[in-house]
């Protein structure tokens, strides 16, 4: 599934600066819980999240910092259980 952007919804934690971290996402009717936040970068207009989720594999998450409501993609996924 590399370089195919997916749309996503996420659910944040929300601290002082608001929808600091994702802590929840959905693909389609599948639900994942984020266990570990591996690696945060940005981009121009970009914010990226590297993630673990509860079925063990590794997920980019990319929300769009330029536009207000923050519209969130997936642009990479990683089969860890596959050697990925």
């Amino acid at each position: 599934m590399n370089g195919i952007e997916m749309k996503v919804e996420v659910v944040c934690y929300s601290g002082y600066k608001g929808d600091e971290r994702p802590v929840r996402f959905r693909l389609g009717a599948q639900d994942y819980f984020v266990e570990e936040l591996l690696d945060q970068w940005y981009g121009p207009q970009n914010i990226f999240f590297k993630v673990r989720a509860n079925d063990g594999n590794v997920y980019i998450l990319q929300r769009r910092s330029s536009v207000p409501e923050g519209e969130w993609s997936l642009e990479s996924f990683r089969d860890m259980r596959r050697g990925g």
